[in-house]
């Protein structure tokens, strides 16, 4: 399937890697062969074996003389510099705290390993076959201070054929029971597996597409958590273990419970400050606060808020 150059452009700020090298080649119309032509011309040998590996996905350039190759890449296909790179990490203008690694879901939200459990435990793959490229959350929180409800709007893109579903992770506050926790499949999709982990007060739920996506397709679907059985909620905080598209979060308070400050943050790590700080207004009859994240990299986002 020919690809545009609408979605080359989306996927080289999303990646993966091999995506992104994989619809390049497809925009710009070059068999691998021509590829490595191109490559030796510039005094670059790599195998076309080598390159049909790096854009399945099934290696990745990692070696100086690899990198050196895929720096060559950008300049036969004609894409910007360090875009390929920077989907490597190797970026020579983008920083380790530019940019930070992919993590584990674990290291992101959940410090006792609870979330991995449960990942592993329903065979997700390390990077679950997809990717976002735009997501939006809509956080409702109760007149007793308590998380509500919380409704996902979500377009992902496959990185692979055969992918059908989706495992999104709910945490609640101290005190919640997971197993109250009410799991909706709301649009294009429809409830698998549930799995909780009653001392974290975590829950993954599996959501089964309608269809199998083939690489590079996208879809969208939409999904809630309903719970109400935490405690008092300061804050919500979304964990990306890889880069994405657009993020938007919008917190909405009932109007016998308003916050005195809310605020917008950024972390590396759970463990990590949390930076990018940022008074946000309670808008909208003074009931909601929200937050745009145009281009999501590896981390945690949020927003937390003071009640007195």
């Amino acid at each position: 399937m020919q690809r545009t150059e609408a979605e080359l452009a989306q996927v080289l700020h999303t990646g993966p890697f091999h995506l992104a090298l994989r619809t390049a080649l497809s925009v710009r119309g070059l068999p691998l062969q021509r590829v490595q032509h191109h490559l030796a011309h510039r005094g670059v040998k790599v195998g076309v074996t080598s390159l049909s590996y790096w854009q399945q996905g099934a290696r990745r350039p990692q070696r100086p003389e690899s990198l050196r190759a895929v720096k060559a890449l950008e300049e036969v296909l004609e894409l910007p510099g360090n875009s390929l790179l920077g989907l490597l990490g190797a970026g020579e203008s983008r920083t380790e705290a530019d940019r930070p690694p992919a993590r584990s879901y674990r290291s992101l939200v959940d410090g006792a390993g609870a979330v991995e459990r449960l990942l592993t435990a329903m065979e997700s793959p390390a990077d679950g076959g997809l990717h976002t490229v735009g997501h939006q959350e809509r956080v409702r929180i109760g007149p007793r201070r308590l998380m509500q409800r919380r409704d996902s709007q979500h377009v992902v893109r496959a990185h692979r054929d055969g992918i059908d579903r989706y495992l999104a992770v709910y945490r609640g506050d101290p005190g919640c029971d997971p197993a109250r926790v009410g799991v909706s499949a709301r649009e294009n999709c429809r409830t698998g597996r549930v799995r909780w982990d009653a001392e974290t007060g975590v829950l993954v739920a599996e959501l089964l597409f309608d269809t199998r996506l083939r690489a590079g397709e996208t879809y969208l679907f939409g999904y809630g958590f309903e719970d109400g059985t935490g405690g008092p909620c300061g804050e919500y905080v979304r964990g990306f273990s890889f880069g994405g598209g657009q993020y938007v979060l919008q917190v909405r308070f009932d109007e016998e419970a308003l916050p005195v400050r809310c605020r917008r943050f950024a972390q590396v790590s759970t463990g990590a400050p949390r930076g990018a700080r940022t008074d946000l207004t309670l808008t909208g009859r003074h009931r909601t606060v929200h937050l745009v994240e145009q281009g999501v990299r590896p981390g945690l986002v949020g927003i937390d808020w003071d009640w007195e």
